[in-house]
């Protein structure tokens, strides 16, 4: 583990993060975190917490942050989608070869209804992008 703390602190929230400054160089050595700002990686806002005034290293660190974010979401994003269609080959497994007829029925209206909306918004999308 190293040894020295990095600038700034990232918290997770939903479309971004709060950010915060890392201070360790104090009396006590102790880690102090100071919030900056609060970071959205939807619209591309950094709002200044309080009455403070970001730096351009701040505000350059921030975007970069945001950019490797935004990144990663895309990413862990086409990983599920992957996985959705590794779950639709397990199912349809799952109900040619083990499923009993009563959890059929507690099933079969749902997952009809959401593959009918999903092939019908792909075939949409899919033309959309013909020439």
């Amino acid at each position: 583990m190293t040894t020295e703390l990095p600038e700034y602190y990232f918290r997770v929230r939903d479309n971004g993060a709060a950010v915060f400054r890392i201070d360790t160089a104090n009396r006590q050595r102790r880690i102090e975190m100071d919030q900056i700002a609060v970071a959205n990686i939807r619209n591309g806002e950094i709002k200044p917490q309080g009455d403070r005034e970001l730096s351009d290293t701040d505000i350059a660190h921030i975007r970069a942050w945001m950019e490797e974010r935004a990144a990663l979401v895309a990413q862990r994003d086409m990983d599920d989608i992957h996985r959705a269609i590794d779950y639709l080959n397990l199912t349809t497994q799952w109900v040619q070869s083990k499923a009993s007829d009563e959890q059929l029925e507690e099933v079969t209206d749902a997952l009809l209804l959401a593959m009918h909306d999903l092939r019908s918004t792909l075939v949409r999308k899919k033309s959309a992008r013909m020439p």
